[in-house]
């Protein structure tokens, strides 16, 4: 496929990967089958509007970064450069830590 694609796919793998999901389980999240889902990944074939907007919510990500690479979050940029800091095993434990503290914090 496209370059799109395969950009896309390997975000998508490593944003799965980030959060600790195996293709399997993630499949379910995004509502789709553990082989499209490798399909997807390795930029084999491409994906509906539909499919994109389950993957990147079930991975807390906007489609536009999925489809670009570029984040356009609200994140302060000090914040994204301390996070580019941490390897992969890292940021996954760091994720955990700061949905922790966000449910600590939604607590009333």
């Amino acid at each position: 496929m496209g370059n799109i694609y395969d950009g896309a796919g390997n975000r998508i793998r490593e944003l799965r990967e980030i959060n600790g999901y195996t293709r399997e389980g993630f499949a379910e999240i995004a509502e789709i089958s553990a082989k499209f889902l490798y399909e997807i990944e390795t930029g084999q074939k491409g994906f509906s509007a539909e499919t994109l907007f389950k993957i990147a919510k079930g991975l807390a990500v906007s489609s536009e970064y999925i489809l670009t690479g570029i984040n356009q979050n609200k994140c302060d940029g000090e914040v994204i450069n301390t996070l580019n800091l941490f390897n992969n095993s890292q940021l996954l434990k760091v994720n955990q830590l700061l949905k922790l503290v966000y449910e600590l914090g939604t607590r009333d």
